[in-house]
């Protein structure tokens, strides 16, 4: 490479270092406008990448819930199913061939009993995870106070949802459940806002489990 050209290079590096120098120290209304306005649209289209990550976790995260309380919630009615069966058959003098059959039946159970709780450590897992309590410097915060300065012991989104689930399976009938100070409102307000709890129509401080099953 000759002297000329390696001169001339440099030339135009320096031209484009004084061009950018006049643009950031210019005091043109016009172009620190256009600056401007060129920062506000990458600052927008980072956001919004930022907002649609935030946006799809959610809805994933949200769609894994969903299937893990219709799950438990099928396991837990066979599992009541399998219990009245043990309970009339105990009932019953049977012959041998009955007594196996009842045997067989009764590990069945006791396997997916071990299942249900294996699914609801795996789910407790999840929730803690992805769904802690609120933290105050670093450590989980279990307690607030109330409006008569009595400490109330929060409780996880977890216990939220068995408490939920154990109404709706031992009370059909009357599946809903009172709102306590121990119930982090911000969790409430999540499982109404995306369908998993609803309200009830007459008294806003009780909610129930949607009925994911039907």
């Amino acid at each position: 490479m000759s002297r000329f050209t390696c001169g001339r290079g440099t030339v135009l590096i320096a031209a484009r270092l004084m061009l950018l120098y006049h643009i950031v120290i210019s005091t043109n209304p016009d172009v620190l406008v256009a600056l401007g306005k060129d920062q506000l649209q990458r600052l927008e289209h980072d956001l919004e990448m930022v907002l649609s990550t935030v946006h799809a976790k959610n809805k994933k995260l949200k769609e894994d819930l969903l299937r893990e309380q219709q799950w438990l919630v099928e396991q837990q009615q066979l599992i009541d199913c399998l219990d009245q069966t043990e309970k009339k058959m105990s009932n019953q003098v049977v012959q041998f061939s009955e007594k196996r059959a009842f045997q067989e039946l009764k590990s069945k159970m006791l396997k997916i009993k071990s299942y249900k709780e294996e699914i609801l450590n795996a789910l407790g897992e999840f929730l803690e995870k992805h769904f802690p309590l609120p933290e105050d410097n670093g450590i989980k915060k279990r307690k607030t106070r109330s409006s008569e300065e009595q400490d109330v012991q929060l409780i996880t989104l977890h216990e939220i949802l068995e408490s939920l689930i154990n109404k709706l399976i031992n009370k059909p009938h009357d599946p809903y459940m009172t709102i306590s100070n121990s119930f982090w409102s911000p969790y409430i307000e999540l499982l109404l806002r995306y369908g998993i709890a609803l309200r009830h129509s007459e008294d806003p401080s009780r909610i129930r489990l949607e009925n994911f099953h039907q």
